[in-house]
Protein backbone atom coordinates (compact mmCIF):
# COMPACT_ATOMS: atom_id res chain seq x y z
CA UNK A 1 0.00 0.00 0.00
CA UNK A 2 2.83 2.37 0.89
CA UNK A 3 4.58 1.67 -2.43
CA UNK A 4 1.48 2.76 -4.31
CA UNK A 5 1.81 6.19 -2.72
CA UNK A 6 5.45 6.67 -3.72
CA UNK A 7 6.18 9.58 -6.03
CA UNK A 8 8.96 8.96 -8.55
CA UNK A 9 11.41 11.76 -9.28
CA UNK A 10 14.39 11.42 -11.62
CA UNK A 11 17.60 13.30 -10.89
CA UNK A 12 19.25 13.69 -14.31
CA UNK A 13 22.66 15.24 -14.81
CA UNK A 14 26.42 14.99 -14.50
CA UNK A 15 28.80 14.58 -11.56
CA UNK A 16 26.93 17.06 -9.39
CA UNK A 17 23.88 14.82 -9.65
CA UNK A 18 25.82 11.55 -9.39
CA UNK A 19 27.48 12.65 -6.14
CA UNK A 20 31.11 12.84 -7.23
CA UNK A 21 33.67 12.41 -5.72
CA UNK A 22 32.44 10.31 -2.79
CA UNK A 23 29.56 8.48 -4.49
CA UNK A 24 29.03 6.69 -7.80
CA UNK A 25 25.47 6.66 -9.08
CA UNK A 26 23.57 3.44 -9.83
CA UNK A 27 24.31 4.04 -13.52
CA UNK A 28 28.04 4.27 -12.81
CA UNK A 29 28.08 1.42 -10.27
CA UNK A 30 25.09 -0.88 -10.86
CA UNK A 31 22.77 -1.80 -9.41
CA UNK A 32 22.62 0.47 -6.36
CA UNK A 33 25.58 2.83 -6.60
CA UNK A 34 28.67 2.84 -4.40
CA UNK A 35 30.31 5.03 -1.79
CA UNK A 36 29.02 7.53 0.73
CA UNK A 37 25.27 7.78 0.11
CA UNK A 38 25.22 11.21 1.76
CA UNK A 39 27.30 12.57 -1.15
CA UNK A 40 24.28 12.97 -3.46
CA UNK A 41 21.31 15.28 -3.28
CA UNK A 42 18.92 12.38 -4.02
CA UNK A 43 19.71 10.85 -0.63
CA UNK A 44 18.90 14.02 1.27
CA UNK A 45 15.63 14.54 -0.60
CA UNK A 46 14.47 11.06 0.38
CA UNK A 47 15.45 11.68 4.00
CA UNK A 48 13.02 14.59 4.05
CA UNK A 49 10.38 12.83 1.92
CA UNK A 50 10.17 9.07 2.52
CA UNK A 51 7.28 9.09 0.05
CA UNK A 52 9.62 10.20 -2.76
CA UNK A 53 11.62 7.71 -4.79
CA UNK A 54 14.45 9.85 -6.17
CA UNK A 55 16.35 7.98 -8.89
CA UNK A 56 19.96 9.12 -9.22
CA UNK A 57 20.68 9.23 -12.94
CA UNK A 58 23.87 11.28 -12.82
CA UNK A 59 27.03 10.41 -14.74
CA UNK A 60 30.37 12.02 -13.94
CA UNK A 61 31.95 13.98 -16.80
CA UNK A 62 28.98 14.10 -19.15
CA UNK A 63 28.14 17.14 -21.27
CA UNK A 64 24.59 18.35 -21.85
CA UNK A 65 24.38 16.61 -25.23
CA UNK A 66 25.38 13.30 -23.67
CA UNK A 67 22.79 13.70 -20.93
CA UNK A 68 20.16 14.57 -23.52
CA UNK A 69 21.04 11.42 -25.49
CA UNK A 70 19.96 9.22 -22.59
CA UNK A 71 16.87 11.20 -21.58
CA UNK A 72 14.44 8.61 -22.92
CA UNK A 73 16.22 5.68 -21.28
CA UNK A 74 17.16 7.22 -17.94
CA UNK A 75 14.35 9.72 -17.34
CA UNK A 76 11.22 9.18 -19.42
CA UNK A 77 11.26 5.37 -19.11
CA UNK A 78 10.81 5.63 -15.33
CA UNK A 79 7.61 7.63 -15.87
CA UNK A 80 8.43 10.11 -13.12
CA UNK A 81 6.20 12.94 -12.01
CA UNK A 82 9.21 15.29 -12.03
CA UNK A 83 12.67 15.33 -13.56
CA UNK A 84 15.41 17.51 -12.08
CA UNK A 85 17.83 18.56 -14.81
CA UNK A 86 21.24 20.06 -13.99
CA UNK A 87 23.69 20.06 -16.90
CA UNK A 88 26.28 22.17 -18.67
CA UNK A 89 29.29 22.44 -16.38
CA UNK A 90 31.35 19.95 -18.41
CA UNK A 91 30.46 21.75 -21.65
CA UNK A 92 31.78 24.96 -20.11
CA UNK A 93 34.89 23.17 -18.83
CA UNK A 94 35.53 21.81 -22.33
CA UNK A 95 35.19 25.23 -23.94
CA UNK A 96 31.74 24.89 -25.48
CA UNK A 97 29.52 27.92 -25.85
CA UNK A 98 26.66 28.94 -23.60
CA UNK A 99 24.34 28.81 -26.61
CA UNK A 100 25.16 25.17 -27.33
CA UNK A 101 24.27 24.22 -23.75
CA UNK A 102 21.03 26.19 -23.92
CA UNK A 103 19.96 24.29 -27.04
CA UNK A 104 20.52 20.95 -25.33
CA UNK A 105 18.70 22.04 -22.18
CA UNK A 106 15.73 23.32 -24.18
CA UNK A 107 15.56 20.00 -26.03
CA UNK A 108 15.41 18.15 -22.71
CA UNK A 109 12.76 20.49 -21.34
CA UNK A 110 10.72 19.92 -24.52
CA UNK A 111 11.15 16.15 -24.25
CA UNK A 112 9.90 16.25 -20.67
CA UNK A 113 6.87 18.28 -21.65
CA UNK A 114 6.07 15.83 -24.44
CA UNK A 115 6.22 13.02 -21.89
CA UNK A 116 4.05 15.00 -19.42
CA UNK A 117 6.89 15.19 -16.89
CA UNK A 118 7.30 18.41 -14.91
CA UNK A 119 10.79 19.90 -14.89
CA UNK A 120 12.86 21.39 -12.11
CA UNK A 121 15.62 23.26 -13.92
CA UNK A 122 18.67 23.64 -11.68
CA UNK A 123 21.42 26.17 -12.26
CA UNK A 124 25.02 25.07 -12.88
CA UNK A 125 26.89 25.04 -9.59
CA UNK A 126 30.37 26.59 -9.22
CA UNK A 127 33.76 24.93 -9.19
CA UNK A 128 36.61 26.68 -7.45
CA UNK A 129 39.19 26.50 -10.23
CA UNK A 130 36.96 28.06 -12.90
CA UNK A 131 38.43 30.86 -15.00
CA UNK A 132 36.72 34.22 -15.44
CA UNK A 133 35.55 33.11 -18.89
CA UNK A 134 34.15 29.84 -17.56
CA UNK A 135 32.29 31.66 -14.81
CA UNK A 136 30.90 34.13 -17.33
CA UNK A 137 29.54 31.29 -19.47
CA UNK A 138 28.04 29.53 -16.45
CA UNK A 139 26.31 32.74 -15.40
CA UNK A 140 25.01 33.28 -18.95
CA UNK A 141 23.53 29.77 -19.03
CA UNK A 142 22.03 30.13 -15.57
CA UNK A 143 20.46 33.47 -16.50
CA UNK A 144 18.96 31.81 -19.58
CA UNK A 145 17.57 28.93 -17.48
CA UNK A 146 15.95 31.43 -15.11
CA UNK A 147 14.37 33.34 -18.00
CA UNK A 148 13.22 30.15 -19.71
CA UNK A 149 11.49 28.92 -16.55
CA UNK A 150 9.85 32.31 -16.04
CA UNK A 151 8.33 32.13 -19.51
CA UNK A 152 7.33 28.45 -19.29
CA UNK A 153 5.73 28.34 -15.87
CA UNK A 154 3.32 25.62 -16.89
CA UNK A 155 5.97 22.92 -16.88
CA UNK A 156 9.35 24.30 -15.71
CA UNK A 157 10.34 25.44 -12.21
CA UNK A 158 13.70 27.16 -11.71
CA UNK A 159 15.95 26.27 -8.78
CA UNK A 160 19.10 28.25 -8.05
CA UNK A 161 21.26 25.33 -7.00
CA UNK A 162 24.37 27.46 -7.64
CA UNK A 163 23.38 29.92 -4.94
CA UNK A 164 22.56 27.05 -2.60
CA UNK A 165 26.11 25.70 -2.57
CA UNK A 166 28.08 28.93 -3.07
CA UNK A 167 30.26 30.34 -0.33
CA UNK A 168 28.82 33.42 1.42
CA UNK A 169 29.63 36.48 -0.66
CA UNK A 170 31.51 34.35 -3.21
CA UNK A 171 29.03 33.17 -5.87
CA UNK A 172 31.76 31.49 -7.90
CA UNK A 173 33.16 29.29 -5.11
CA UNK A 174 31.74 26.26 -3.33
CA UNK A 175 31.02 26.68 0.38
CA UNK A 176 32.78 23.34 1.00
CA UNK A 177 34.52 20.96 -1.37
CA UNK A 178 36.87 17.98 -1.04
CA UNK A 179 38.46 18.55 -4.46
CA UNK A 180 37.70 22.17 -5.52
CA UNK A 181 35.39 20.75 -8.19
CA UNK A 182 32.44 19.16 -6.41
CA UNK A 183 30.41 19.72 -3.26
CA UNK A 184 31.01 17.93 0.01
CA UNK A 185 28.13 15.89 1.49
CA UNK A 186 27.07 19.09 3.26
CA UNK A 187 26.97 20.81 -0.12
CA UNK A 188 24.78 18.09 -1.58
CA UNK A 189 22.50 18.48 1.42
CA UNK A 190 22.28 22.19 0.62
CA UNK A 191 21.34 21.34 -2.97
CA UNK A 192 18.55 19.11 -1.68
CA UNK A 193 17.28 21.85 0.61
CA UNK A 194 16.99 24.20 -2.37
CA UNK A 195 15.48 21.58 -4.66
CA UNK A 196 12.84 20.31 -2.22
CA UNK A 197 10.46 23.31 -2.45
CA UNK A 198 11.00 23.53 -6.21
CA UNK A 199 10.03 19.87 -6.58
CA UNK A 200 6.95 20.39 -4.42
CA UNK A 201 6.01 23.32 -6.63
CA UNK A 202 6.48 21.19 -9.76
CA UNK A 203 4.40 18.37 -8.27
CA UNK A 204 1.57 20.81 -7.58
CA UNK A 205 1.52 21.69 -11.27
CA UNK A 206 1.11 18.10 -12.45
CA UNK A 207 -1.76 17.17 -10.13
Amino acid sequence: MLFALMITIVALGDSTTAGTPAFKSPIEAPPSGAGNVESQYAHWLMQVHPDWQVLNRGVNGERADQIRARFARDAAAAKPAVVVIIAGVNDVYQGRSAESVERELEAMYDAARAATIAVVAGSIIPFNVASADQNARMHAINDWIRRYAASHTGHVVFCDTRAAVAAPGQPDRLVSSPDDLHPSPEGYKRMASALEPAIRQALARVK
